[in-house]
């Protein structure tokens, strides 16, 4: 009998009821699970974040110990030893812990960038440099977000965290975050990942409020034809430049560029597809798992929680601003108008912010083609929100 119930109590049906928030933390997977499959919100990563978070949910599964990483560090010796129960013994580490090292040592967004790095064409910025102007415009709202989450009363490591969500790059959001806070990395994650997949719904009413139905109807000529040289140089140069400015960025440009480059060169084909394709996807499954995994009861189910979600919502509202304001102002000095509405691509939410520009222009202007425009600022934002979490690592960085 003594058996029985003992069995019983082990059960995850007995641990549910003993804590109740895991309930709850599993219906939140289920909600996102549900926005990724239905409604197909960054479903390439939403989709294994939130069975991470249903899996790590499951009371007495033991897939995940926060306590392996406790302090910003990685407890080597209980990898080997166990971890530590309240009850005096041991427990095996599981799978996502294992999985979460890619993350804690940065290792999967890097490969991450390696494959958006191979499928990025950065000739539309090359052949209109006054784009990467805007690029840079649109990480306004990383650092006003940054300020407002210090005044909440959030560490600088953490503001700094949940300012990287304006750059619109889940990537580079969670690379930052796992350095500096990764007690938010869960809600960090969601939230980028999230807002992402709302660009088309959050950017379109910023962009008309800011701008004229005049601006709106901006044409602007056919950009020049780059050629194979600079395409390759282009990456190179940028490695360079940007890593011995902000060494702190080196690891993130650094990979972004590699990918660039076995793209452009056209001497590794198949290194170029298995980047784009299999790597691309594998890291992805990894890292969406391991990340989802963090958001746990007692790391999710609080105050911070929802400020992040508002601070997001923030950040890109403010990103989105800055890339239209600064177009607007560059008009005054140019004589070649630049349509507004490219500006908001600044966002690195490659397309998709860049499809929206496109959007909204031609609902003005049937005849406006702005897609390849707009990518000038798009990639550029990829670039400037490297640069900006490679600035928050170089200030706040162990």
């Amino acid at each position: 009998m003594d058996a029985i119930v003992n069995f019983l109590k082990s059960t995850g049906f007995y641990l549910l009821g003993e804590n109740p928030l895991y309930l709850v933390m599993i219906a939140i997977a289920c909600v996102l699970l549900y926005l990724a499959i239905v409604k197909k919100f960054e479903p390439m990563l939403l989709l294994p974040i939130a069975f991470g978070m249903l899996l790590t949910n499951l009371p007495g599964a033991g897939i995940y110990h926060a306590a392996l990483f406790e302090g910003g560090h990685v407890h080597w010796e209980m990898f080997a030893t166990g971890v530590p129960l309240a009850n005096g013994g041991t427990e095996a580490v599981g799978l996502i812990d294992v999985l979460y090292l890619g993350v804690k040592l940065g290792v999967y967004p890097c490969l991450i960038f390696v494959g958006v790095g191979c499928m990025t064409d950065f000739g539309p910025l090359i052949a209109n440099p006054k784009s990467l102007l805007l690029g840079a415009a649109a990480q306004l709202g990383i650092f006003i977000t940054y300020i407002g989450a210090v005044l909440l009363g959030f560490t600088p490591e953490q503001a700094s965290s949940i300012g990287i969500i304006g750059g619109a790059d889940g990537p580079t959001a969670i690379f930052v975050t796992s350095k500096l806070a990764p007690e938010l990395l869960g809600p960090i994650a969601v939230a980028a990942y999230s807002y992402m997949a709302l660009v088309p719904v959050i950017q379109p009413p910023i962009m008309k409020a800011l701008t004229t139905k005049k601006e709106r109807m901006i044409q602007m000529k056919q950009l020049r034809e780059v050629s194979k040289t600079e395409k390759i140089l282009f990456p190179i140069v940028v490695t360079i430049f940007v890593s011995l400015m902000l060494p702190s960025a080196a690891s993130l440009i650094g990979a972004l560029m590699l990918g660039n480059l076995m793209r452009e060169s056209g001497v590794v084909e198949r290194l170029n597809k298995t980047a784009q394709n299999e790597l691309m996807n594998t890291v992805t499954i990894f890292l969406g798992i391991s990340v989802g995994a963090t958001a746990t009861a007692e790391n999710f189910l609080n105050p911070q929680t929802l400020s992040i979600l508002v601070l997001g919502v923030v950040a890109f509202g403010f990103g989105t601003a800055g890339g239209v304001l600064l177009a607007k102002l560059m008009n005054l000095f140019l004589k070649e108008k630049i349509n507004p509405l490219i500006g908001s691509a600044g966002v690195s939410a490659v397309p998709m912010a860049a499809r929206v520009s496109q959007v909204v222009g031609q609902k003005e202007n049937p005849r406006n083609f702005l897609l390849m425009h707009a990518m000038g600022p798009n990639v550029a934002g990829v670039i400037g929100s490297a640069v900006a979490a490679g600035v928050f690592l170089a200030l706040f960085g162990a």
